[in-house]
């Protein structure tokens, strides 16, 4: 439309604040995630196993739960170890990659299939911002479904078991907090870079699958027909398995990991290039975001 009075004058008033504004796309991203009965069915089943977990921990010590199910040595059948809280970890992660594969490729791939993200951009808002945004729909259910009740578990143990039980065994709270968060950022980043390139939902959620689980497959083929086991670089599983063992356990292994993700043993690879891997995968999924977060496509 053709403007003839130059009357139009910028708004002048007060702005809403970064955070305020940073909230707005999680709040809507939520109200149409909780439309969806699936979702909203299967994010609950999640916390399944982390209930089943509490079970344990309090009725190994608890007396009269014992001597109800006539069990006197509770504490033999299952170790409250770092066995227990890596397998809590990889089988919540695990369910946390489903959940990223049917929300994470609805995201970014609607704005740029609709031309609507120059609408976000044409406002007092980044594309930092915009990327954190769709990307907090995805850290809070997936920070809700890990790190959250593992935490909250290894505080009902030190709480049973008493405080020396907490101090001997901090490191098993800071991996599971650290690991998680390694799993939130990749996952995260790689289901939103899936969406901006794919915009066919079921195949970005399908390629999240390939890349995590085909890559095992493919890893182990290398390992077979070379007789190596640095083909363990291809497998995402396995490397964030082995920094997962670090965290819990450092140098005295006594784990390959958890479900899921497992680091046999044998087919060690330097940490310093596990860690080289999974850094290289990050800054490719930021890459192939910034190439499409966009104000105005360009088609030559």
């Amino acid at each position: 439309m053709a403007v003839y009075k130059k009357t139009y004058r910028p708004y002048e008033g007060a702005l809403t604040g970064p955070l305020a504004r940073l909230l707005v796309i999680p709040r809507y991203a939520f109200e149409e995630l909780h439309r969806s009965r699936f979702l909203s069915v299967f994010f609950l089943a999640t916390f399944l196993y982390p209930l089943i977990s509490a079970l344990i921990i309090y009725v190994q010590h608890n007396t009269s739960a014992l001597q109800l199910l006539n069990v006197q040595n509770a504490r033999g059948l299952i170790s409250i170890n770092v066995t227990f809280f890596l397998s809590l970890l990889g089988w919540q992660s695990a369910m946390s990659l489903f959940l990223a594969a049917f929300v994470g490729p609805g995201q970014i791939s609607p704005d740029l299939a609709n031309n609507g993200l120059s609408l976000y951009l044409a406002r007092p808002f980044s594309r930092v911002e915009y990327v954190l945004g769709k990307m907090s729909v995805l850290v809070i259910l997936i920070s809700l479904m890990t790190w959250i009740p593992g935490l909250l578990l290894f505080l009902l143990q030190g709480y049973l078991e008493g405080w020396s039980w907490m101090a001997d065994n901090v490191r098993l709270a800071s991996g599971l907090f650290f690991g998680s968060w390694i799993w939130i950022v990749l996952v995260s980043l790689l289901a939103l870079a899936l969406s901006a390139w794919v915009k066919w939902k079921p195949a970005a959620g399908a390629l999240m699958f390939v890349l995590f689980f085909v890559t095992s497959a493919f890893a182990a083929t290398i390992n077979a027909v070379q007789r190596t086991h640095w083909g363990n670089l291809a497998s995402v599983s396995y490397l964030v398995g082995t920094i997962w063992v670090q965290l819990f356990e450092g140098a005295n292994k006594t784990t390959n990991g958890a479900v899921f993700f497992r680091s046999p043993i044998g087919e060690e690879i330097p940490l310093g290039y596990c860690w080289a891997g999974l850094i290289a995968l990050v800054l490719m999924c930021l890459y192939m975001l910034a190439r499409k977060i966009r104000g105005a496509e360009v088609v030559r």
